[in-house]
C-alpha cells in the first residue's frame, strides 16, 4: 500500500542530472538513475548549456526510477539541487531567451569590476558576505545587459539552473537562501534580496524569484508535469539548496566544530557558522546555511582533483590513481624538498586570482616519479589547508574534518590529509553527496523530521576515520614553507 514512504532528489550537475530515491525511515538509497548532456564553450573562457536539456534529462531520471523501483504515490516529496551561479533568463511567457550562462564561465571579468566601482567592493562583501566573482550570477546579467541588449530588453524573468527545473515541475518561481547567496544580489543578514544592491545595479526586483528557506514548500508538481514525468500531481517540493549546501548537509555539518572537505575536480572546504561572519578580505565566502537561521563559510579550491587528473594523463602514461597514489608512499613526507603549486586555472580560495599557475618548485637530480606524485597529492593538501586555516581564522575550534568526493576513496590519501590537516579525517557511509542532501531537506519537508539537523542526526553517520600521526607537527612547517614558496 502507498504510504509516501520515499522522498525524490534530483541534482542538476554541470554533466549530467541524478535522481535519487530514499527511504524516509531507515535513510537507505533504494534507487539511483543518470542522464547526460552536453556543454557548449563558443568561445575560449566560455560555458553554456541548453536548459531544455537539463529538463529532458529530469524527465528521464524521474521516469526511470518510477518505473522500476516506486509508486508516484510513495513519493512523499522532491528536494532540489544543483550547479549554482548559472544564469537562466525568460520573458514573459517563461519562454527561454538564450542558453544559460554557468558557473564556470569566465567571460565577466569586466562585470565584476564595474559592481564594485559602483558599491564598492567592501560594501558588496558586508552585504553578500563575498566580492563578485566570474564564477557568480550578477556580472552574468550585467554581461548580457552590455553585449545583448536586445535579449535583455525581453528579460521578465531571471532563474538559476535547479529553479528552472522547479519551473518546470512547478510552474513557480521561487529560489532558496543558499544558491540566492551565490548570486551577489542576496543581503545574507536579512536572507532576502538587497534593494541596495539591485537600485545600484539598476536592475528590476520584478525579475528575481521569491527567496524561500531551504525546507520551505516550493510549489507542488503541476498537471502538466505529472503527465510528462509520472508523479503525482501535487506532490510537494521543498525549496532544496546549492549543490555544495546540500553536499554540506549530506556530511552531516551542522556546528563549526566539523566541517566538510569535498575532494572532486575542485576542492570545497564548508563549515557551518553562528550568526553572520565576513571577512573583510573577501577571501572566505559566507553563504546562507541550508539550516534555516543558520550560515556557511566556503572556501573553493579549483583544481584539487583536477590537478592529480591533469598529472597522470601528462606524466604517467594511463595509471590509474590508486597506483599513484600508492608510489607516493615510497617517499617521505614532504616529497624531499619538491613542492607543487595547484593553480592550473587560477585560484579562487584564497588567492582569487584568475592568472595564478601551477608549478613544480625544489627540482633536483635525485628527485623520481614518485617524489613528483606526492608533491602533487601534498600541493593538493595545503591548497584545502590553506581554506581551512581560514574558517579556523573567523574562531571556530575544528575538531574532525569529513571528507567526500573522488579524493575520500583513498585510504593513504585520507590518511595524508589527517596529517597535514592535524584532525580525524572521516568518510560519511553514504556517499550521495548533494543528492542526499536534497533528500534530506525533502524529509523536512514532507513532515518526517522537524528541522534538518533531527534529518543529519538520525540518517548522517561516519564510517572510515583516519588519525593524525606524527607527521602532523613536520606537516606544518612544510605547509608554511610551501605557502610562502621558500
Amino acid at each position: 500500500m502507498a504510504d509516501g514512504r520515499y522522498v525524490l532528489a534530483i541534482d542538476l550537475g554541470t554533466g549530467g542530472a541524478r535522481g535519487l530515491l530514499v527511504h524516509q525511515h531507515t535513510g537507505d538509497v533504494v534507487a539511483t538513475a543518470n542522464a547526460t548532456y552536453s556543454l557548449d564553450c563558443p568561445q575560449p573562457g566560455w560555458s553554456q548549456q541548453d536548459p531544455r536539456q537539463w529538463w529532458q534529462a529530469c524527465v528521464h531520471v524521474i521516469k526511470t526510477i518510477l518505473q522500476e523501483h516506486a509508486e508516484a504515490e510513495d513519493i512523499a516529496c522532491i528536494g532540489l539541487t544543483g550547479q549554482m551561479h548559472g544564469l537562466v533568463l525568460l520573458d514573459a511567457n517563461n519562454a527561454l531567451l538564450r542558453p544559460a550562462i554557468l558557473w564556470n564561465d569566465q567571460r565577466t571579468q569586466t562585470e565584476c569590476e564595474a559592481i564594485h566601482e559602483l558599491l564598492g567592493e567592501q560594501r558588496l562583501i558586508e552585504l553578500t558576505g563575498k566580492p563578485a566573482l566570474t564564477s557568480f550570477t550578477a556580472p552574468k546579467l550585467l554581461w548580457v545587459r552590455t553585449h545583448e541588449p536586445e535579449i535583455y530588453a525581453r528579460i521578465r524573468h531571471v532563474l538559476l539552473p535547479k529553479d528552472a527545473m522547479r519551473l518546470h515541475l512547478t510552474g513557480r518561481h521561487a529560489i532558496d537562501v543558499t544558491d540566492a547567496s551565490g548570486t551577489s544580489w542576496l543581503d545574507i543578514h536579512t536572507r532576502q534580496w538587497s534593494t541596495e544592491i539591485l537600485t545600484a545595479l539598476e536592475l528590476n526586483p520584478e525579475w528575481l524569484p521569491q527567496v524561500l528557506e531551504s525546507t520551505e514548500h516550493a510549489g507542488c508538481i503541476s498537471s502538466q508535469a505529472a503527465a510528462e514525468t509520472g508523479l503525482l500531481e501535487g506532490t510537494p517540493v521543498v525549496a532544496g539548496a546549492g549543490d555544495q549546501a546540500a553536499a554540506g548537509i549530506g556530511c552531516g555539518i551542522n556546528d563549526p566544530s566539523t566541517i566538510s572537505v569535498n575532494m572532486g575536480t575542485s576542492g570545497v572546504v564548508f563549515a557551518a557558522c553562528d550568526g553572520v561572519p565576513i571577512d573583510p578580505s573577501g577571501a572566505m565566502h559566507t553563504f546562507c546555511h541550508a539550516v534555516t537561521g543558520k550560515c556557511h563559510l566556503m572556501g573553493c579550491m579549483l583544481s584539487a582533483g583536477a590537478s592529480l587528473r591533469w598529472y597522470r594523463d601528462t606524466f604517467c602514461n594511463g595509471m590509474h590513481y590508486d597506483a599513484i597514489i600508492e608510489e607516493a608512499t615510497l617517499v617521505p613526507a614532504g616529497s624531499e624538498g619538491l613542492r607543487f603549486m595547484p593553480y592550473l586555472a587560477g585560484e579562487r580560495t584564497p588567492h582569487n586570482d584568475p592568472n595564478l599557475t601551477a608549478s613544480f618548485m625544489g627540482i633536483t637530480g635525485r628527485h623520481t616519479r614518485a617524489h613528483f606524485s606526492r608533491a602533487v597529492l601534498e600541493g593538493i593538501l595545503y591548497g584545502l589547508a590553506d581554506g581551512i586555516d581560514l574558517v579556523s581564522r573567523s574562531g571556530a575550534q575544528i575538531d574532525r574534518i569529513r571528507m567526500s568526493g573522488g579524493g575520500a576513496r583513498s585510504g593513504v590519501w585520507r590518511a595524508m590529509a589527517a596529517d597535514v590537516f592535524g584532525v580525524p579525517v572521516a568518510t560519511v557511509k553514504n556517499v550521495n553527496g548533494s543528492a542526499y542532501g536534497a533528500a534530506l531537506l525533502a524529509m523536512v519537508g514532507s513532515g518526517q523530521f522537524k528541522t534538518v539537523g533531527d534529518a543529519m542526526r538520525a540518517h548522517v553517520h561516519e564510517a572510515k576515520v583516519a588519525q593524525p600521526t606524527g607527521d602532523t607537527i613536520q606537516y606544518q612547517g612544510l605547509h608554511a614553507a610551501w605557502k610562502h614558496g621558500l
